[in-house]
């Protein structure tokens, strides 16, 4: 098993490295032979039962602790949860659902996916998944997941309670191919003005976001706002392959290098179908990696503008090493250096992921996400844009053009803490539950809905009821005022992507979003220059 093991390491490496020099050293006195008798060692001789395969799990966790942040082991399992969203697609049954009262209630199903197919609907309960009941069970998401989800072609008993029906219908459901797409919206959000939002980078999303484009501009896009709020990253082709849209021949993108990685360049072609359209890219304290490739490129290369508050600073390279059982170390070769040679990658010690991991909070602290004039970078970390030469400072993600703060005021601490407690989702599922068919009857399109739906005051009132039961209360009339004011606009989004999709919740959030609206209020200013 050891000697296995062993081997398998040594081919992966060869493999992985086949065009570097790499020096594998197994003598007597060396590391890896050092951590191979250790483990012999406990697994012969410690004087009870051990997992060998979790003792080995747990050594390589430890080696890579006191790395980088971002170097890290996934077990098979994990490691296929972890791609399956930038994939592009995953076999199952094709439904949204959500759980109510330990319940898996349907939210949507896939427009032509196998359970609309059979005539499953919104509101369904399911109940029962083949002989496994799984209502009222307390079984967690995941669990519930992998009974639905199954090879394409394979077939699923389904036991169904439905309002109005007497007794559980049954249905027999063939698991299919299901998209996951990363782009959350698409729409004029003004006239004139396209918006896209991209939740993520995966391998469809350069498709997707071309499909989108090309609909817009069918509606008369003449600039466009690619938001990038929140976006965790992905895959770096599909990041140049959208950044490659607006730029020109030859332009930088990115640049990566290592310590035993040679720099590797990544520029523009010049066949980008984006490269007259005005862009404004819009970021946060959360975009990260993939996304600041992007940002970055557009704003070192003087393409567009970026709006919002300084982005996450991820800009470590992982190279992922798949090991025999499906498991996977994803280690951290080089860093990314965006087009004025600044590097993404906020600094870090190493071995200290908790200090690393309260970076948001203290910046929070420190008062950077509330007041620009808070943020002080010393000129050692002065760069200059590509064309027009403008300053722009390193030392950690990408800084915007426009700041915009984060407006604590919005969003109060006793809402915080109502969404902490899950109160406001709670009251909000039940809800829609309830009334689905109503709503889908009284608002038979999206325009009627903006114009006429006020949400029921019942329901916020029931939500502050709830609060008060738990100790949880607002310090004063003010802050109740501002929550609910936050709360209704929140629920009334949440309503439309029940009743549509994320693209109308994006119709109806991005009204009060202030770095959206910032953006509005530049495209203005630039259209009057």
């Amino acid at each position: 098993m050891k000697k296995i093991f062993l081997i398998s390491i040594i081919l992966l490496l060869f493999s992985t490295f086949a065009t570097a020099q790499v020096n594998l050293n197994f003598g007597s006195d060396s590391p890896m032979r050092k951590m191979q008798m250790a483990e012999i060692a406990i697994s012969n001789f410690y004087v009870d039962d051990v997992d060998e395969q979790k003792v080995v799990e747990d050594a390589i966790r430890g080696m890579l602790k006191n790395l980088d942040p971002h170097s890290t082991y996934t077990d098979a399992k994990e490691t296929k949860a972890m791609n399956e969203p930038l994939q592009g697609d995953f076999e199952g049954i094709g439904v949204q659902f959500n759980i109510i009262d330990d319940t898996l209630v349907v939210v949507q199903t896939i427009i032509n996916g196998p359970s609309e197919k059979v005539g499953i609907a919104p509101g369904d309960r399911i109940v029962m998944v083949d002989d496994t009941l799984i209502a009222g069970v307390k079984m967690n998401r995941i669990d519930i997941m992998k009974r639905l989800r199954g090879v394409k072609g394979t077939k699923v008993k389904l036991g169904i309670i439905r309002r109005g029906v007497k007794g559980m219908l049954n249905f027999v459901v063939t698991r299919a191919k299901i998209p996951v797409h990363t782009i959350n919206a698409a729409y004029i959000i003004r006239p004139g003005i396209g918006y896209v939002r991209l939740e993520s980078f995966g391998i469809k999303t350069h498709e997707e976001f071309m499909q989108a484009i090309d609909k817009l501009k069918q509606q008369g896009m003449q600039r466009l706002i690619l938001d990038l709020q929140d976006n965790g990253g992905g895959f770096l082709e599909a990041a140049v392959r959208i950044a490659n849209e607006f730029l020109q021949d030859n332009d930088m993108i990115v640049y990566t290098e290592g310590r035993r990685v040679p720099r590797q360049d990544f520029k523009a072609r010049g066949n980008g179908r984006l490269k007259d359209i005005p862009v404004y890219v819009l970021v946060n304290e959360l975009s990260a990696s993939a996304a600041e490739i992007v940002s970055g490129a557009i704003m070192d290369n003087d393409r567009g503008a970026v709006i919002g508050r300084r982005t996450f600073g991820k800009g470590l390279v992982q190279r992922p090493f798949e090991l025999p059982d499906g498991s996977m170390i994803r280690l951290t070769v080089a860093h990314y250096y965006i087009p004025s040679g600044r590097c993404i990658q906020k600094p870090y010690k190493k071995g200290d992921k908790g200090d690393y991991d309260m970076d948001l909070e203290n910046r929070l602290k420190h008062g950077e996400l509330t007041n620009p004039d808070s943020i002080h970078f010393a000129d050692s970390l002065k760069f200059y844009t590509v064309r027009k030469h403008r300053p722009v400072y390193g030392g950690g993600g990408v800084m915007p053009d426009y700041f915009v703060p984060l407006d604590t005021t919005k969003f109060t601490s006793f809402h915080r803490k109502l969404m902490a407690k899950n109160l406001i989702m709670d009251a909000f599922l039940k809800y829609v539950d309830n009334n689905r068919k109503a709503l889908k009857k009284n608002y038979k399109t999206f325009e009627a809905f903006v114009a006429n739906y006020e949400l029921p005051v019942s329901l916020t009132n029931q939500i502050i009821a709830e609060a008060k039961k738990q100790k949880i209360e607002p310090k004063d009339t003010n802050e109740l005022n501002q929550t609910l004011a936050y709360m209704r606009h929140q629920l009334k989004s949440l309503v439309a992507r029940d009743l549509w999709d994320m693209n109308e919740y994006f119709r109806i959030w991005n009204e009060q979003n202030d770095i959206v609206q910032k953006a509005l209020d530049v495209i203005e200013a630039d259209k009057k220059k």
